[in-house]
């Protein structure tokens, strides 16, 4: 057995020892969604409503030379204090680099999968995935979220891919690296800050068990890779394709007349659209983290009862 450097939680160590359910949660959205104190509000938040339902979240983050499983609020606090441009944005090709130097970094999907797996976590609950960016045809620029939900057995919950993206051909990519995309109670998939994205759903689970059921038996199957479950954002929180559309064209337009590329292109476009949107963007993404987690939570239960 391979040696990796772990380091859980004392709320995290118990419930995997107890077999108690688990849902993993990623720290990008602490070091770089928003400034502090929100931030650790928000975390703190998304903690709790795991709780609440029942399993035991479990935040990770890359410090002092470690992956940590499962955050004690002292070292919530300390990630959610930290400059953003003092934390490492980890993805597959970073992780290692990170732990090497000692250096601080926050887990993006990718990453959060591959350091869930290590910690023998089966569910982690997001905001949205990653994807292909609009005119990858021509820079090229996918996400290593898709093909990391290709090789690592996770289910993750998020409200899709996120919208700034070009959604078909997210879509159509997981399709061909043989992901199960499966919304959840729709026959639509859904659209991060929308319910609706006009796209049909390759397959819908109305219930948690079905979806713990599937996965289990992709294990038995010998299938490798995840599945994403697509949560729709509640109807109360969403705000809709038609309003939400325009500016995030203009947010694009933007981006490509300054010349933003690379790991900038996500920060400034959300960025952007929290502005224009007066904030509202960043109030809806709170909430479908918060249903994310929710039905992560009640996956995990599922998945933590005896096959």
């Amino acid at each position: 057995m391979i040696d990796t450097p772990l380091l859980f939680s004392p709320e995290v160590q118990q419930a995997l020892t107890g077999n108690r359910p688990v849902v993993a949660l990623e720290s990008t959205i602490i070091t770089h969604g928003m400034p502090y104190p929100q931030n650790l509000d928000m975390a703190r938040d998304v903690e709790q409503t795991i709780r609440t339902e029942g399993a035991v979240p479990a935040t990770i983050a890359v410090m002092d030379g470690q992956i940590h499983v499962g955050l004690t609020d002292e070292a919530l606090e300390r990630l959610a204090r930290t400059p953003p441009d003092e934390v490492m944005k980890l993805s597959r090709a970073d992780l290692a680099v990170c732990l090497a130097t000692g250096r601080t970094g926050a887990t993006t999907v990718a990453a959060t999968m591959i350091c869930a797996h290590l910690a023998g976590i089966a569910v982690f609950a997001t905001g949205g995935i990653g994807g292909v960016h609009r005119g990858a045809e021509h820079s090229f620029d996918v996400s290593a979220d898709l093909q990391e939900l290709a090789q690592t057995p996770v289910t993750v919950v998020a409200a899709g891919a996120k919208a700034i993206l070009d959604l078909p051909k997210t879509w159509e990519v997981l399709e061909t690296l043989g992901v199960p995309v499966i919304a959840y109670g729709q026959d639509e998939l859904p659209a991060f800050w929308s319910r609706s994205s006009g796209i049909p759903a390759p397959l819908r689970m109305d219930d948690p068990a079905g979806i713990a059921a599937a996965a289990r038996m992709r294990a038995r199957l010998g299938l490798g890779g995840g599945q994403l479950v697509a949560n729709p954002i509640p109807p109360e929180d969403e705000i809709t394709q038609a309003e939400i559309l325009p500016v995030i064209l203009k947010a694009l337009d933007e981006a490509q007349t300054q010349g933003v590329a690379a790991k900038s292109v996500t920060p400034f476009l959300l960025q952007r659209i929290f502005e224009m949107t007066e904030g509202r963007s960043l109030t809806s993404n709170i909430a479908l983290v918060q249903n994310n987690a929710r039905l992560g939570a009640r996956i995990a239960i599922e998945m933590a009862k005896p096959a």
